[in-house]
């Protein structure tokens, strides 16, 4: 995996989206500031999708779906503990179906 960088503050990145917009290339402002240029595209790309400008998805919806994604992973490890335990509950009470039956 790749080395985790800090947060740049939102304010922070909106400024460097100005200068982008304003004419500012990224691989200038990348020499002359910390962050690199791919970072300051990529923050320049999803503000246009934010604002309708480009096809994506939102950065609220980027959110909603890595909180689903977290969510489903956890449900999915409930269930595989709760299906365990069903089946461990289930020999030492010695109500476990036999096989092939329909029930």
């Amino acid at each position: 995996m790749g080395t985790r960088r800090r947060a740049y503050p939102a304010e922070y990145r909106a400024r460097m989206i100005e200068l982008v917009r304003s004419g500012r290339k990224p691989d200038d402002l990348a020499k002359e500031f910390e962050p690199s240029a791919e970072s300051i595209r990529r923050w320049a790309q999803q503000a246009e999708v934010d604002e309708g400008k480009r096809e994506g998805l939102t950065s609220e919806e980027r959110q909603e779906l890595t909180r689903l994604r977290r969510e489903n992973r956890e449900l999915k490890l409930e269930r595989e503990i709760l299906k365990k335990a069903a089946a461990w509950f289930a020999r030492e009470t010695g109500t476990v179906p036999e096989r092939g039956s329909n029930s």
